[in-house]
């Protein structure tokens, strides 16, 4: 096996592991470290983050991390949280015409809890849509493990009832995607493509690079040659020009589509595109469950692990 697919399965199974969670989140690590890609844990710090952004020509969306909730506490915790940022989003001058939105995971507002969550989560989801639309602005539905893809994409479709800009999450290595950008890439539907990030069994999922590169190439052609809206989830500089070119191809305008990266990944790459005109917006991670969102962009960029652990032997 690809040894950088073995570093990625372990690291994959590390992000699950309780005990190596509490041994490197107790760990004295320097913020400077965790901040590169989170920039902080409240609402506060996303905000700041998000405004920084802004001045750079860049838009945004806002995960507050956070995910395999079952407790309903905690499940109604995380959508007020959503509600807050929301609020102070809007209060900064940031949620005009979409500029920046929200990410949510519905497993992190009561998926999977019982026989209700899918119940649960929709309602909670359907409660920030709301705060979102008062906002001027728009919501992202998150994709997790292939287990509740179904299920998301029902509920992404419930909510387009109500609020029809409602984005959706597809993840190239699965190998359903193509079939599903088809289904989605209708009038007015935003959907972003991502390669993704869980450790998925053959059956379901691409496990070589070269064969996830290409069904993202197959994906994303079928989106771009539809009526929705394309974001390109990807900071790999080879799929970035395939979408310029398939975006001049298909006569988009930069206005019909857009590019995303994480906080904290090619910074420069994405001031680049945004002074071009292209649409570019970044993922902004915040809150204190960034263990779990920290483990998967190790395994999805050795480059990372090597930046994290400098810094936990420098600053430790």
């Amino acid at each position: 096996m690809d040894p950088k697919a073995v570093l990625r399965q372990s690291l994959l199974g590390v992000s699950r592991n309780k005990a190596v969670r509490t041994t490197i989140t107790q760990a004295p690590v320097s913020r400077s470290v965790v901040a590169r890609f989170v920039p902080g844990e409240t609402t506060d710090h996303a905000v700041s983050a998000c405004s920084q952004l802004g001045s750079d020509g860049l838009l945004g969306t806002i995960d507050f991390l956070g995910e395999d909730t079952l407790d309903l506490q905690q499940a109604q915790a995380t959508r007020d949280a959503y509600l807050t940022l929301l609020a102070e989003l809007a209060e900064s001058g940031l949620t005009e015409n979409g500029r920046f939105e929200v990410s949510v995971k519905l497993s992190a507002i009561g998926q999977f809890l019982g026989a209700d969550g899918d119940r649960i989560a929709l309602d909670h989801a359907r409660v920030i849509c709301e705060a979102a639309q008062l906002a001027g602005t728009t919501v992202t539905i998150d994709m997790e493990d292939h287990t509740t893809t179904d299920r998301t994409l029902e509920s992404v479709r419930e909510l387009r009832t109500d609020y029809p800009w409602v984005g959706a999450v597809l993840q190239a290595y699965l190998k359903r995607t193509e079939a599903d950008c088809r289904d989605l890439a209708t009038e007015g539907s935003r959907v972003r493509l991502c390669k993704g990030a869980y450790d998925e069994p053959a059956s379901v999922a691409f496990q070589d690079k070269a064969e996830v590169d290409l069904s993202y190439v197959r994906c994303l052609k079928v989106l771009m040659e539809g009526d929705g809206y394309p974001m390109v989830a990807s900071h790999d500089p080879r799929i970035i020009a395939i979408a310029g070119s398939l975006a001049t191809r298909t006569l988009r305008t930069p206005d019909t589509f857009e590019y995303q990266m994480l906080y904290g990944i090619r910074p420069k790459e994405q001031r680049r595109l945004a002074a071009t005109g292209a649409q570019m917006r970044v993922y902004v991670p915040y809150g204190d469950e960034w263990y779990g969102y920290l483990m998967r962009r190790m395994a999805e960029r050795p480059a990372n692990t090597a930046f994290f652990l400098r810094g936990l032997a420098t600053r430790g």
